[in-house]
């Protein structure tokens, strides 16, 4: 009985953390998505690669999972770029990737 709930425990809680982040990955896609057609480049092979799962504090001091996505995009067809999503939970805290066209920094000589 005891072993049963145990069980049912552990795979409740292996369920939980899948579809967590099944949900982080979706978000990941749209933001990687919106970022390539802001910055006018191709989004690349329509999807995101976990590359890490951190355990990191969130600003309201809880403790909760960082996870990094990668994903790529080309400038014209024939490249390939890499980029970079960092969520915790399903808030954005970092984006590495295209930027959108804007006006050019100072040149450095």
């Amino acid at each position: 009985m005891l072993s049963t709930l145990i069980f049912s425990a552990l795979a409740m809680g292996l369920l939980v953390f899948w579809f967590a982040g099944r949900a982080a990955a979706e978000t990941a896609t749209v933001i990687g998505q919106r970022a390539c057609a802001r910055a006018g480049v191709q989004w690349l092979d329509q999807s995101v690669h976990l590359l890490a799962i951190r355990v990191r504090r969130g600003p309201d001091g809880w403790l909760g999972l960082e996870r990094h996505f990668g994903f790529e995009y080309s400038t014209g067809g024939e490249d390939r770029h890499a980029g970079r999503i960092v969520l915790h939970g399903r808030q954005l805290r970092a984006l590495a990737g295209p930027m959108p066209p804007g006006p050019a920094g100072p040149a450095l000589d």
